[in-house]
């Protein structure tokens, strides 16, 4: 798996305290599955989280279409659905 950040990435915290919506991606060559979560705010930066490293950065980006490519290039499949965050405050 590879886990390089962008250099123009938002700070780590703003996105994950401030984000507008989430998805979730899976490596479904593996098993169990390996997820990683996409979180957006609502000036498209967007970070990738692994919860598996205790929620470590593992990449950003200043754009949603650059973070699915990133997921996208190491073969993840995202599940279906988004969570907007306006939906659970």
């Amino acid at each position: 798996m590879q886990t390089t950040n962008t250099t123009s990435s938002p700070a780590p915290d703003l996105v994950k305290n401030n984000w507008d919506f989430t998805e979730v991606w899976i490596d479904p060559m593996l098993s169990p599955p390996y997820i990683l979560l996409l979180l957006c705010d609502s000036k498209q930066n967007c970070q990738i989280y692994d919860p598996k490293q205790g929620d470590k950065v593992v990449f950003s980006s200043n754009n949603y279409e650059a973070a699915k490519l990133w997921l996208l290039e190491d073969e993840y499949e995202p599940v279906e659905g988004r969570l907007l965050a306006k939906e659970l405050f």
